[in-house]
């Protein structure tokens, strides 16, 4: 029998999937589109980032938690079907976490170095770096394939996907596990706190600076056009990067103490259990924020969003009003 963290992660996973796979392609849509008013550089990076995060919610929350509580003898438990999963999962979680770094460099280039702006902010670089990126990614967590081993074999068919305990006492697994540790999620946290601290500090000055020049010309009363830019930019910067943080904190000091402690999750106490769950249940929400962030700060996308809904509404009416005729 299953304990109630259980009962409320079964019907939490059953949500986020529903609202996780059609609002992550909507902003797909919404943004491939090119008409939210943002750069061509910049709708490619959020393109990448949704794009990564509906293929978490795929490879994660539907074909492991959700098949997990709703179908644990599904052919998604045949061994070598799930540790290509897990493959998959793995890569796509990477690429989330790392265009979201990508997206914050390109914004900070975009802001604090106006000579290297012209060069580096452009679409192509932006598809380089992101195809780049990817392909890095899955390469890198092909090893994972390797990790896993059968819980039982049925009928000459082996099931389930048990971690191998090699992976706890070989020197190249525990290495290869300290790797993926520091590659995600330890150093985009630093590099985005890094690029976003040193982000604010230039705004802080050119703002100062700019409002002096301004005095000087007593044009106070007139609208900045750059400085109001800028901010816009600048929010959306902020709240991508500042969700990516908060949603992953937990799953970063789990990450820490399960590599310190070097303990088998299959050894964790309740409380180490529930603690582990909630950080997976975070990081898991992390993939569904970002399409509302763009609706909170970004009027043209909200435009856009409701003529994509009004559009079959509209339409049916349509249909129904010829057929009256």
């Amino acid at each position: 029998m299953r304990s109630p963290i259980d009962q409320i992660l079964k019907l939490y996973y059953l949500i986020l999937a529903v609202l996780g796979v059609p609002v992550n392609f909507l902003a797909i849509v919404i943004l491939s589109r090119g008409k939210c008013g943002l750069s061509i550089c910049t709708t490619r990076y959020l393109v990448a980032m949704a794009t990564a995060d509906l293929l978490v919610i795929i490879t994660d929350v539907m074909m492991r938690r959700i098949s997990y509580y709703y179908f644990p003898q599904c052919f998604l438990y045949i061994t070598p079907v799930c540790s290509v999963n897990a493959v998959l999962f793995c890569a796509a979680a990477d690429c989330s976490v790392w265009f979201t770094v990508t997206f914050t460099f390109d914004r900070f280039v975009t802001i604090c170095c106006q000579k290297l702006k012209t060069k580096y902010c452009t679409e192509k670089n932006a598809v380089v770096v992101l195809a780049t990126t990817g392909i890095l990614f899955c390469l890198k967590n092909i090893p994972w394939y390797f990790t896993k081993e059968p819980g039982e074999v049925i009928d000459n068919v082996p099931w389930f996907c048990n971690r191998k305990p090699s992976l706890y006492t070989e020197t190249g697994w525990v290495v290869f596990d300290w790797f993926d540790t520091v590659l995600t999620p330890l150093l985009p946290f630093s590099l985005i706190t890094l690029l976003n601290a040193l982000t604010v500090r230039h705004i802080l000055v050119a703002s100062r600076v700019r409002k002096g020049l301004r005095a000087k010309q007593q044009a106070e009363n007139r609208s900045d056009p750059e400085m109001e830019s800028r901010r816009k930019s600048v929010i959306l910067l902020f709240t991508i990067s500042g969700s990516f943080i908060l949603l992953w904190l937990l799953y970063v000091i789990y990450f820490l103490y399960y590599n310190i402690t070097r303990t088998s999750p299959k050894d964790f106490t309740y409380a180490e259990y529930i603690f582990q769950q909630v950080g997976y249940v975070l990081r898991g929400l992390s993939c569904c924020t970002n399409t509302f962030i763009y609706g909170v700060t970004q009027s043209k996308f909200r435009e856009q969003v409701r003529s994509a809904v009004k559009y079959p509404i509209s339409s049916i009416m349509k249909l129904m009003n010829k057929e009256k005729k």
